[in-house]
């Protein structure tokens, strides 16, 4: 199975899961949850059968509702003890908490645009495979 299929897959069961799970066990309908995005139920179904592709916004929209990491949604992500992690890390540590869960916010969205965006094509003419 490609990829780009098996993240698609992953979302959708991440979605799915938090959905089922939403407030305390009691669940979240399709229609609900489609609702609260401001989308549709068929979307949110689509989503979490790997039809469709959620975009990046629609990620953040549902990490925000559930009050999640975006990168909740891909698999396998763990904190870096890079030395550029721990850099900014130091020049967070005096923001105000507002703006370090902004500061978090974008970091995890970057992220998951650079996870999200592994599984595309290439722009341009594809290449020819070996027969």
């Amino acid at each position: 199975m490609p990829q780009g299929r098996r993240l698609l897959e992953h979302v959708g069961e991440r979605i799915r899961e938090l959905r089922e799970q939403y407030d305390r066990g009691e669940g979240l309908s399709q229609e609900a949850l489609a609702k609260a995005l401001k989308t549709s139920a068929n979307t949110v179904s689509r989503w979490e059968t790997a039809t469709y592709k959620p975009s990046l916004d629609d990620l953040e929209g549902l990490a925000r509702f559930f009050g999640v990491s975006i990168l909740h949604f891909f698999p396998g992500e763990h904190p870096s003890h890079d030395q550029r992690v721990r850099a900014l890390l130091r020049a967070a540590e005096q923001l105000p908490p507002t703006e370090i869960e902004e500061l978090r916010r974008y970091a995890e969205y970057r992220r998951a645009r650079h996870i999200f965006r592994q599984g595309r094509p290439r722009p341009g003419r594809p290449t020819k495979k070996a027969v």
